[in-house]
């Protein structure tokens, strides 16, 4: 108890000491709100329902709420997409690093940190900030709007079409355990479209490292955003994320989201629907092996009539690693002629690998359309055994069966550089880079 006392109390000391040197004072009022958030929340543990499955231990080990140290030391092949032809923004622990980043290509799109923005774009800051994400009971999330003392604007006006946008987040290696907070904010009005990729990266970690990244994402009537959020860290990388959405009229919000295991990696997915017509796609694919943990929980909230939801989420575990899904859709009362599927695979490789699947639908309307359904297998042996008979080694037999598992979703990464830049990392993450290649994935 005293170790779970510590974690709380040291966060909230380390909240304390940021106010004053803060450059945004006028978020002074949020970032007030989330401090009493966070002090009510408690603990969570493997009582609390949503983290059943996930233990925290690690965060007690040691004191994670210090400020990251600078480095300058950075790898940018770690992030680096060929043929994106896309503005780059670049932190490094949290912190924008201008040198490193690409802004000179027109976007359509305008793009600032929350410190630097001016009246207009803090008056739209406030009215947006924290909507999205205002009815999660995550402590991390109101943690994290606690430390908000900075953050990403990406605004895209009525009918504007912008260029896509990578934004880049790269944790360097700490000596000792620190954390690194961030916040980015998405506005596409009316009728715009734009494509935005969030790519998290790192040098090979000693696992001092804790990564609070909050993202919230307000679609206006008939806007359209396609979403990447690419997990990519070194597996010693403690990772709490989220992405919020607030979608209006016939807004649409395609989502793709990839993560490869680390020692805790938990993001938390909610969209909310609150205009007639709006519709998501939110695809997934979560990769562990060695003692690794993925854990995604995600909530769709179809708050009115006439929305579609369409979630494909698979997994493949190897080794003694671990993953847990837990995929909420909530029909309210005034949701009817609502349509909305959900899908969750999983691929396990060993007998020590192990996923926590639960898929939920919790309906109060009575003229909706819902499906929901997971599935827990083992390499299937007539699929396994056809390749062995033509001549295929077991290794690279279990290798093309892994890549088949996931396929369908990489081929419908909608950027033909990101679904490029994706196979031989996955490829490398099976030990088979060349492999994946000649297969044509």
């Amino acid at each position: 108890m005293s170790e779970t006392m510590n974690f709380i109390d040291q966060a909230t000391t380390f909240v304390s000491s940021h106010e004053s040197q803060s450059k945004t004072q006028w978020l002074a009022d949020f970032r007030l709100q989330q401090q009493t958030r966070f002090s009510q929340n408690q603990w969570p543990t493997r009582k609390t329902e949503n983290w059943k499955y996930t233990s925290l231990n690690a965060l007690q080990q040691a004191n994670f709420n210090q400020p990251s140290q600078a480095s300058s030391t950075i790898d940018e092949s770690a992030y680096a997409i060929e043929n994106l032809n896309a503005q780059t923004l670049v932190f490094v622990d949290g912190v924008f690093d201008a040198t490193r980043s690409q802004l000179d290509i027109d976007s359509n799109a305008s793009v600032c940190l929350f410190s630097e923005a001016n009246e207009k774009q803090q008056a739209l800051i406030q009215n947006y900030l924290g909507k999205a994400s205002g009815n999660s009971s995550n402590i991390f999330t109101h943690l994290n709007g606690s430390l908000t003392h900075d953050g990403l604007l990406i605004h895209v006006a009525k009918g504007q079409t912008a260029s896509p946008i990578h934004v880049v987040h790269y944790a360097s290696s700490q000596t000792q355990a620190a954390t690194a907070q961030s916040r980015h904010l998405f506005v596409v009005e009316d009728n715009a479209q734009a494509a935005v990729i969030e790519h998290f990266a790192s040098v090979e970690s000693n696992g001092n490292s804790l990564f609070n990244q909050l993202t919230e994402i307000e679609l206006g009537n008939n806007a359209h955003l396609h979403h990447y959020r690419l997990h990519l860290e070194d597996e010693q990388m403690i990772h709490l994320g989220a992405m919020h959405a607030n979608l209006q009229r016939d807004a649409q919000l395609n989502s793709f989201h990839l993560a490869l295991g680390g020692k805790i990696k938990r993001i938390d997915i909610e969209v909310n629907y609150q205009g007639s017509g709006a519709h998501s796609d939110v695809n997934g694919v979560y990769l562990t092996k060695n003692r690794q943990h993925v854990d995604y929980h995600t909530n769709m909230e179809h708050a009115v009539p006439h929305c579609t939801t369409s979630e494909v989420f698979r997994g493949i575990m190897d080794d003694n690693s671990k993953a847990v899904f837990n995929g909420r859709i909530h029909i309210h009362p005034q949701a009817q002629k609502t349509l909305a599927e959900l899908s969750n695979k999983n691929l396990l490789l060993s007998n020590k690998a192990e996923i926590n699947t639960k898929p939920e639908l919790e309906i109060y309307a009575d003229d909706v359309r819902c499906a929901h359904g997971a599935t827990v297998s083992q390499m299937d042996n007539n699929a396994l055994f056809y390749l062995l008979s033509r001549g295929i080694s077991r290794e690279e037999a279990e290798r093309m069966l892994s890549f088949g598992f996931i396929n369908e979703l990489i081929d419908g990464v909608k950027h033909e550089a990101i679904g490029a830049y994706l196979r031989p990392v996955i490829a490398e993450l099976f030990g088979n880079q060349q492999h994946l290649a000649e297969c044509d994935l």
